[in-house]
């Protein structure tokens, strides 16, 4: 019978005093290790997709299964958390990504759906309200849009192939 992956059948063999482990030895229990993650991952999967679970989801993100984004619905009545995940230079958008919309907090309604609540989100982008900002430096500039421009493009247009 032979000896895989110090396993002799289903029984472990021992190694000899002061003996290490090739390199194709670990190279191949990483291989089981991820193959046995990557089935257990799907089998995860699907009986996730199956069970029907009410307020509860979660699937890879893209092709990459071992990279997930899962969501819980909140209690009846409670405001969804939205923000951005990547970066967003505006006066009610702090460096988190968090946004300041009254509608999003104290004045949060479960009548309000996602087409409203991304509606109004859009609204604040183009009109922000100054009087209440998570970001001072965009606010103190969106008076001057040649000056609010100028910071936009320094923090996100990529640098010119003339300057590489």
């Amino acid at each position: 019978m032979a000896t895989v992956n110090g396993y002799q059948g289903n029984t472990q063999v021992a190694a000899p005093a002061g003996a290490t482990p090739s390199k194709q030895t670990v190279t191949a229990e990483k291989i089981v290790d991820t193959q046995s993650v990557l089935k257990r991952l799907q089998s995860e999967l699907m009986a996730l997709m199956m069970s029907g679970e009410s307020g509860i989801s979660a699937f890879p993100e893209g092709d990459n299964i071992f990279c997930w984004k899962g969501t819980i619905r909140g209690s009846k009545d409670t405001s969804p958390k939205v923000k951005f995940e990547t970066s967003c230079f505006h006066p009610n958008v702090d460096i988190y990504g968090n946004i300041c919309l009254d509608i999003l907090q104290d004045k949060w309604s479960s009548a309000y759906d996602v087409r409203t609540i991304l509606l109004s989100i859009q609204s604040l982008l183009g009109e922000p309200n100054i009087s209440s900002p998570l970001n001072t430096q965009a606010a103190q500039l969106w008076s001057n849009q040649e000056e609010y421009r100028k910071m936009v493009e320094k923090l996100y247009k990529p640098p010119s192939a003339a300057a590489v």
